[in-house]
């Protein structure tokens, strides 16, 4: 990575974990969704340890979208979005993009997926569940941050912007929830293959990291207009 770049990096990780409530609030709603499923389903130890891998990514997938119309706010206030847009450096938008994401998703999301094994182990479910549950959640999560960013980009110039962010970003991230849990299924479940599912999903970040910075800058462009 660039040195302008990782400074980029550092700087908006560290805004990121100093700000706190973003990462602290989102593992209380992880928590929260995850003590529900319980009282809603009953104290059926089997069905919960079926079931906990696909509510463990069901939670951290909600907790994920938590802050995300933050992306660009502060940066649209003290100006330097604007700065960014007016450059002639088209490319640089979509990086400095990418590099926030990134830091967004080490700050609020990372947080997400180190507690993810505690709270499988509230849902019963066995070690090897909870092993490919935190590994398909480190793999497949940084996705979210890069399709959260087109919703942030494209709500950045609302007062109030957050529910639609919510809104726009939820339906694009059902594919890495499919197939996040399906690499799950696979690792506890004999008949169905852990691999392929593995792979479609870190491809799909792989995708998602490309398309995903893009289709925001374009979108901060048009917004700047």
């Amino acid at each position: 990575m660039p040195r302008p770049m990782l400074a980029l990096y550092l700087r908006e990780t560290r805004l990121g974990v100093r700000a706190g409530s973003g990462a602290l609030t989102g593992i209380l709603f992880f928590l929260a969704v995850i003590a529900v499923i319980p009282f809603g389903i009953g104290p059926d130890l089997n069905l919960l340890a079926r079931i906990g891998p696909a509510i463990l990514w069901i939670g951290a997938l909600l907790a994920s979208l938590l802050g995300l119309e933050r992306l660009f706010q502060a940066d649209r206030e003290d100006g330097s979005l604007d700065l960014l847009i007016a450059s002639d450096r088209r490319h640089m938008l979509a990086v400095t993009v990418f590099v926030k994401c990134l830091a967004h998703w080490t700050a609020n999301i990372l947080p997400l997926v180190a507690v993810s094994p505690l709270l499988g182990l509230f849902m019963n479910v066995p070690p090897l569940g909870i092993g490919a549950a935190t590994l398909t959640l480190l793999v497949g999560t940084p996705a979210i941050p890069f399709i959260g960013a087109v919703g942030a980009a494209l709500a950045v110039s609302l007062p109030r912007g957050g529910l639609l962010v919510s809104v726009l970003v939820l339906p694009l991230t059902v594919p890495v929830l499919i197939f996040g849990v399906s690499a799950v299924r696979g690792a506890v479940a004999d008949p169905d293959p852990f691999l392929p599912a593995f792979l479609i999903l870190a491809a799909l970040t792989l995708f998602f990291g490309v398309i995903g910075p893009l289709a925001a800058a374009l979108a901060l462009r048009w917004s700047g207009d």
